[in-house]
């Protein structure tokens, strides 16, 4: 389903997914989702090595350590409910769905801010409260974005994935910034504004008009049902290359979950470590390269050879991580930063064009699922790989090797999935459902 005639004038076809309304709410929502989500992830990892570091007194190692059980807590409730949650979102309220589950976070951003402002904050507490975003995402993902290509003509589905990636970018170039400044200005405040954001978007999403739901068999057992989502992606070769590439690639080359040891023990300005706001300007500082890329790509979208491209992307990915793990310049590593998040949105605009056009709307939410549950686990398990890799290789170590392995990987995908490198544009065979 692409939409009802109340969305657009039949006299006058848009030529941008903005001049839909419930398509504005629908990235409005994701911006203030994303900045919260993306300040308190910044905030989380920063308190989580300092607690290591200053109250359990832990070595660099150890400490790095625990920011892989960040990841670990995050992907175990995302691996449990994401089948489960793929299903809801295709036979119910996708609106609900992502609003409660905006819901879950709003309560895990009253708590952390509660236990900041009264000097409360332990391990134990920390893993337990991160590990509530697990569950959010679980839900959030297939609900959220199965709603965008179903208030969209098919025509704009690609400009609609690009400008929710900007709205993304954007959010994460601002949470993490704001995450840091904030922090250092009061621990507590970056948790208060997350709270406040995600009101805004939990508004923004039930005030999308209601989206005819994808009609499924009762007679149908549920879990039959889920069973159909993973059958779907097995056969459709290109689907299950595109998923699991970026699974295994950023399953290696996640620098992300290292930073904070690089902001508190490794780069220095001016002979001073750059410390949480240095550790919020890295953060951003992809999200910047990729946001700048998404404006490119929403005037000037790919439409030619997108297989090849989105494999030379994850490349390019992967080689500057690697750069980046041996950089001790600061300006030069927010540089590499930028660049790999440039390239990486390359990827994650070929990727999700792909996969919502080649995917019926009966199946969005369960495929979205799948789909979220392999980047779950290259976020969140790529966390745990970090912080393993960290303790027996040094942080360093651990992102050079990371990054060359994301390399390997993409070379061996080439070559067991030529349905990728054989993608010369975006098919739509089921953007019209």
């Amino acid at each position: 389903m692409t939409g009802t005639p109340s969305h657009t004038d039949p006299q006058r076809e848009p030529g941008s997914p903005l001049q839909i309304p419930d398509y504005r709410l629908f990235w409005l929502t994701r911006l203030c989702s994303v900045i919260a989500s993306t300040g308190m992830a910044v905030v989380l990892g920063w308190q989580v090595y300092d607690v290591a570091r200053a109250q359990y007194g832990m070595a660099p190692a150890q400490a790095a350590f625990q920011l892989g059980i960040i990841g670990l807590v995050q992907f175990v409730p995302m691996l449990l409910l994401a089948p489960f949650a793929g299903l809801v979102a295709d036979r119910h309220d996708r609106r609900k769905v992502g609003a409660g589950a905006i819901g879950v976070d709003f309560v895990m951003a009253l708590a952390l801010g509660a236990l900041t402002w009264t000097d409360a904050l332990s391990l134990p507490a920390l893993f337990g409260l991160a590990s509530l975003h697990g569950v959010a995402r679980a839900f959030f993902g297939p609900a959220v974005s199965s709603i965008g290509p179903s208030i969209l003509p098919a025509r704009l589905v690609p400009k609609g994935i690009s400008l929710s990636s900007i709205a993304w970018q954007t959010g994460s170039v601002a949470g993490p910034a704001l995450g840091g400044l904030l922090y250092a200005t009061s621990p507590a405040l970056p948790y208060g504004i997350a709270v406040a954001l995600l009101g805004i978007s939990m508004a923004c999403l039930l005030r999308i008009a209601p989206l005819a739901q994808p009609v499924l068999s009762r007679d149908l057992h549920p879990l039959r049902q889920i069973a159909e989502g993973f059958s779907f992606v097995r056969r459709e070769r290109l689907l299950l290359g595109c998923i699991t590439l970026d699974l295994f690639a950023v399953l290696l080359a996640g620098a992300t979950a290292l930073l904070p040891v690089y902001a508190r023990d490794i780069l220095t300005w001016n002979g001073v470590p750059v410390g949480p706001a240095g550790l919020g300007q890295m953060r951003a500082a992809p999200a910047i390269g990729a946001a700048l890329v998404a404006v490119v790509l929403s005037f000037r979208p790919i439409e030619r050879n997108v297989g090849v491209k989105m494999l030379w992307s994850v490349v390019l990915f992967g080689a500057l991580t690697a750069l980046f793990g041996v950089s001790r310049h600061y300006l030069v590593s927010l540089a590499l930063l930028m660049a790999l998040g440039g390239v990486d949105m390359v990827s994650v605009y070929i990727r999700g064009a792909l996969v919502q056009l080649n995917t019926p709307n009966a199946m969005r939410g369960r495929v979205s699922s799948i789909s979220g549950l392999a980047i779950s686990a290259s976020n969140e398990l790529g966390e745990m790989q970090s912080g393993v890799a960290a303790a027996l290789l040094g942080a360093t170590g651990a992102v050079v090797l990371g990054g060359v392995g994301a390399m390997a990987v993409t070379a061996a995908w080439a070559l067991l999935f030529p349905e990728l490198r054989r993608s010369r544009t975006f098919s739509t065979r089921f953007a019209e459902e």
